[in-house]
C-alpha cells in the first residue's frame, strides 16, 4: 500500500540521513520514478524533505523533523513494546508486521519518552523460548501464505476453503464459515462453523487455504472469549476422557495441572501431599502424566492405571538389572 511505503520512506530518511533515489528504490523495492512521485507527495503533505544535488547528493529531511504520537506517555509506550515482544502474533503470520509496527511506534515517540520506554522494555522478557530447565518451548509454524489467506477470510467475513489434516486422518478439503482466531501457548486456532456446527481447527494442520467470494454465515458480532470457553468445556467433557484420583507433592502440583484437562476436586492429606481428582484426554495421556511425576506422585485410582504404571516400572527395572550389554 502506498501509505505504508510513504511511512517507510520517511523512516529510512530518518535512519540514514540522506539517501539517493536509487538507494530508496532498492530499499522499498520500487522504481526510481515511484520514489520521485512519493517524494513529491510527501512534500505536498508538508513533510520537509529536500533534494541535495551533486555526486553525494540525495534526499533528506530537515534536521529535527519527526512525526510524534501525541498523548502517548512512557507507560503506554512500554505497554505497546512489551505487547510487541510476545510471540502470539507468529501464530497468525503477523510477526514481521508487528515488528515493523513497533519500530514505527518507537521512532514516532518524542525523544525523552522513546529512551525511557525502549530502555524499560529491554528489561522485560515475555515467554522465552526455553524454561529454567532448558526445555525448549515448541512453537508451531504456520506458512505466511496460509496465515494471510485465513486472516483475509476472517476479516472480510468470507467463506474459507481449507485443506485440513485432522489428527490420525488423511487431509481433506472442507468449506467453513470463519468466526475468529485464538492463540494459546503459541498455538493458533481458527474458530469456525461448518454446516451450522461449531468447529475448531489448529492452524498448523491447515495445509492450504483459499478465501472464497461468498459471504460467511456468521453473526455480525462475536464474543471470542466466551466462544473459546464454551468450546473448551465441550472438549474437556467429550471423547475418551478419563478421571483419575492422584496424590502429588505440592511442588509438582502446577506441573500436573499443566497437563490435565480439568481439576474436579482438590484437598491436602495428612502427610502434607495433595489429593486431586483430575481429568485427562485419554488413558495414554493419564499414564504419561503420572509417569512424569516419578516418586512425587501416585495414582490412587482407577486400578488399571496403577497396574499400567507398575508394569512400566517393572519393565524399566528389568532392563537395568545386571551389567550393561553395550560393547
Amino acid at each position: 500500500m502506498r501509505a505504508d511505503r510513504l511511512v517507510s520512506l520517511v523512516l529510512l530518511l530518518r535512519q540514514h540521513g540522506r539517501l539517493s533515489a536509487a538507494a530508496l528504490a532498492r530499499e522499498l523495492e520500487v522504481s526510481t520514478r515511484t520514489v520521485l512521485r512519493d517524494i513529491e507527495a510527501l512534500s505536498a503533505a508538508g513533510v520537509p524533505v529536500y533534494a541535495e544535488r551533486g555526486r553525494h547528493g540525495g534526499f533528506a529531511l530537515l534536521p529535527g523533523f519527526r512525526t510524534e504520537l501525541t498523548g502517548l506517555n512512557p507507560d503506554e509506550a512500554l505497554a505497546l513494546l512489551v505487547a510487541g515482544s510476545r510471540r502470539g502474533a507468529q501464530a497468525f503470520g503477523l510477526g514481521s508486521a508487528l515488528a515493523s509496527a513497533m519500530l514505527k511506534v518507537v521512532d514516532a515517540l518524542p525523544e525523552s519518552y522513546r529512551d525511557t520506554a525502549a530502555g524499560a522494555a529491554e528489561r522485560l522478557l515475555i515467554d522465552p523460548q526455553t524454561d529454567l530447565l532448558s526445555r525448549r518451548l515448541v512453537t508451531e509454524e504456520v506458512p505466511d501464505a496460509i496465515a494471510a489467506e485465513v486472516l483475509r477470510a476472517v476479516f472480510a467475513g468470507h467463506k474459507l476453503q481449507i485443506h485440513y489434516a485432522a489428527e490420525g486422518q488423511s487431509p481433506t478439503w472442507r468449506t467453513v464459515d470463519p468466526i475468529g482466531l485464538v492463540t494459546i501457548r503459541d498455538r493458533g486456532y481458527l474458530l469456525a462453523t461448518r454446516s451450522g456446527e461449531d468447529r475448531t481447527y489448529r492452524l498448523s494442520r491447515i495445509l492450504a487455504a483459499k478465501e472464497l467470494p461468498e459471504p460467511a454465515q456468521r453473526p455480525d458480532r462475536v464474543d471470542l472469549d466466551r466462544a473459546w470457553q464454551e468450546r473448551s468445556t465441550r472438549f474437556r467433557t467429550g471423547g475418551d476422557q478419563v478421571t483419575v484420583l492422584v496424590r502429588v507433592k505440592p511442588k509438582r502440583r502446577e506441573e500436573l495441572l499443566g497437563t490435565a484437562l480439568a481439576v474436579l476436586a482438590e484437598e491436602p492429606d495428612s502427610a502434607g501431599w495433595l489429593r486431586l481428582e483430575v481429568t485427562f484426554q485419554d488413558s495414554r495421556h493419564a499414564e504419561w502424566a503420572l509417569w512424569q511425576l516419578s516418586m512425587d506422585g501416585e495414582a490412587l485410582a482407577p486400578q488399571w492405571l496403577r497396574t499400567s504404571l507398575r508394569n512400566r516400572a517393572t519393565a524399566i527395572a528389568t532392563r537395568y538389572e545386571g551389567a550393561s550389554t553395550a560393547t
